[in-house]
């Protein structure tokens, strides 16, 4: 059974940084597509980034408001896939989870997949 421990989520100023973790455990094969998504308020879940784990290859939201300021990377010997999040706004404000899917290839993992595991998620708060 896969599972996905999220940590890492805290309280920041408007501007501020934060690095999100995801450590992972399970079939390797069942999680070789891990995601963050996120929930704020007034808007449903999106997908914020994904990475193919065996390669490394990762994928972004479209958002033009998230690209160029959220990075994902993963420490493949410690199985945890981090968020790092930079200048933050008090709209990046919420829960952010991390998921994970079994894809047959790299470009079959995207921010847009749909995921069969999910983590508790933690939580982001940003204050102006």
């Amino acid at each position: 059974q896969v599972q996905l421990q999220e940590s890492g989520g805290g309280s920041v100023q408007d501007g501020g940084s934060l690095k999100l973790s995801c450590a992972t455990s399970g079939p390797t094969n069942a999680r070789n597509c891990v995601g963050w998504f996120r929930e704020t308020p007034g808007k449903e879940r999106e997908g914020v980034a994904a990475i193919y784990t065996p390669e490394g290859l990762t994928d972004y939201a479209d958002d033009i408001d998230m690209k160029g300021r959220f990075t994902i990377s993963q420490d493949a010997a410690k199985n945890t896939v981090y968020l790092q999040m930079n200048s933050l706004k008090p709209e990046d404000a919420g829960m952010y989870y991390c998921a994970a899917k079994s894809v047959l290839y790299g470009p079959r993992c995207s921010a847009y997949a749909g995921m069969d595991y999910w983590g508790k998620g933690t939580l982001v708060t940003v204050s102006s």
